[in-house]
């Protein structure tokens, strides 16, 4: 996880103000941080922050960025399926009270399973693998020289994302084929050795 004093710098949204943040501010800050996710009504609700009415005298940029932080905070936790003394230790860098802490992780004990779902399904995955196939051409001359006489390799695999099924096709020559097994048999050496720790 991130360093403490970023994450409390980041989510309290402490700007610098040529430092002269008052003691005062930063509670204030502190229960804006609160507020905004620990309600009554659970962690995560279907309005948005700006729609509550006690966050409306707030300055908007300024909520904006708690929000974010926020945001930030609760998916590196779940990210890092962070235990509750890690959270505790975060959330007391950040002036929260014994209780607060208690019904912040309550919250995020609930909606843990929905989060990661989530953040399963947010990014890119590489496709999976089904099966290769592979045949050998023999370029005897191409357009821009009379005669090359060299192997070239057709390479398909054949892949699935989500259900769907796609070829992948490329050629190569014996070199590039030769790396490119290398690197497999890299990978390979380097998953079997992961998988034994």
């Amino acid at each position: 996880m991130c360093n403490r004093e970023d994450i409390a710098r980041q989510t309290l949204g402490v700007r610098e103000r040529e430092g002269r943040q008052t003691e005062r501010e930063r509670e204030r800050e502190t229960d804006l941080f609160h507020n905004s996710t620990c309600s009554r009504n659970g962690l995560w609700t279907k309005r948005s922050v700006r729609d509550l009415p006690e966050l409306k005298q707030v300055d908007q940029i300024l909520l904006k960025q708690i929000h974010t932080a926020t945001t930030t905070f609760i998916l590196e936790v779940v990210k890092h399926n962070s235990d509750k003394s890690t959270i505790s230790s975060c959330l007391e860098d950040l002036s929260f009270s014994t209780d607060r802490i208690e019904i912040f992780y309550t919250a995020y004990q609930t909606h843990k399973k929905e989060l990661s779902r989530l953040l399963a399904s947010i990014g890119r995955q590489a496709p999976h693998i089904n099966d290769v196939s592979w045949r050998l051409e023999y370029h005897m001359k191409n357009a821009h020289v009379n005669k090359v006489n060299e192997p070239c390799y057709l390479i398909s695999l054949n892949t699935e994302k989500e259900g769907s099924s796609e070829d992948v096709s490329f050629t190569c020559t014996v070199e590039q084929l030769q790396d490119l097994v290398g690197k497999l048999k890299d990978a390979a050496k380097s998953v079997e050795r992961a998988g034994q720790i």
